[in-house]
């Protein structure tokens, strides 16, 4: 079994810091605690109050995230905290008692990211929303695969809907600007998710993903490909979705020494999009396999 490790990840709210597991905390649905007396159904959320600093605790599938008073900055006692909430599981104690808290309506909070990209807001949820990454284009494409964004493209202003695990970015056009509008959107998601109505109904890959010839499930990479894909995963990937956006791996030439990538979410169209690709991907991907790759070529989902 692989051993349990808990990372920090920084929010745009500065109170709020994000204590990641690489391990499944709970089997399903998201808590929220305000109080230690809230919190009498999670030892850990209970364990956490008696920190004086922490304000509110959110439990969801995948990451622990702590609100904090305003009597210490998070990087004075953030790494206090991640290394009792990992001892804490590393001893096998239970995070949510879930037998006896399933019986409450789950807490749903939204909160909204600006991203590099200007025509794209981010909405992290505290609940597992999808296990694939999906993008729609239009609600002709929506409409057979996800409600949350079928209903999402009813709002006039909404151009583009990239759907995560615990995020969906939302590109919009130019008639509007974000701070017009964020708050409706994220008072929308929020009322939909919890009443519970379904985020995808159909695992459908997006139109372009189907067409790659090296993306599928079924496909095994090898050589260089595997160890661009590697890359990816461990050093892009988590850096990107912290901005709403993705980057799919395509396809590796060989001969010219050239990988394709795929932009999603918040990375596509983003002006600055073209300078990360190559201050950051292009020269990391030279540095960790020198004498494999020229270039690095963006697409745009």
């Amino acid at each position: 079994m692989q051993e349990i490790h808990v990372s920090i990840q920084e929010t745009t709210n500065d109170s709020i810091l994000k204590f990641n597991c690489n391990q499944l905390l709970i089997k399903g649905g998201s808590y929220e605690f305000a109080n230690i007396d809230e919190a009498k159904n999670s030892p850990l959320a209970q364990q956490l109050f008696y920190l004086p600093f922490v304000k509110k605790v959110y439990v969801t599938a995948n990451f622990i995230a702590i609100q904090r008073y305003d009597i210490v900055q998070w990087i004075d006692v953030q790494e206090e905290v991640r290394t009792q909430i990992e001892n804490y599981l590393k001893e096998g104690n239970v995070v949510i008692n879930e037998s006896v808290a399933s019986s409450k309506k789950e807490p749903i909070e939204v909160y909204a990211e600006s991203t590099p990209n200007p025509a794209v807001m981010k909405f992290g949820v505290n609940k597992v929303l999808t296990e694939d990454l999906i993008e729609f284009k239009n609600i002709d494409e929506a409409s057979k695969a996800s409600p949350l964004a079928t209903a999402l493209f009813n709002f006039p202003f909404i151009k583009e809907v990239f759907i995560s695990d615990n995020y969906i970015s939302i590109t919009k056009f130019d008639m509007v600007e974000w701070n017009d509008i964020f708050s409706e959107v994220r008072s929308f998601i929020r009322k939909y998710l919890q009443d519970n109505k379904p985020v995808i109904t159909k695992k459908v890959a997006p139109k372009k993903e189907k067409e790659l010839p090296k993306v599928g499930q079924n496909v095994v990479l090898e050589g260089t490909s595997s160890k661009i894909v590697e890359i990816l995963d461990e050093y892009i990937k988590p850096a990107v979705a912290s901005d709403g956006g993705n980057i799919a791996f395509q396809s590796y030439d060989q001969e010219n020494k050239v990988v394709s990538v795929i932009l999603q979410g918040a990375c596509s169209g983003c002006p600055s999009s073209t300078a990360t690709l190559k201050n950051g991907i292009e020269n990391l991907l030279k540095e960790m396999l020198p004498n494999q790759i020229n270039e690095v070529v963006a697409i745009n989902g």
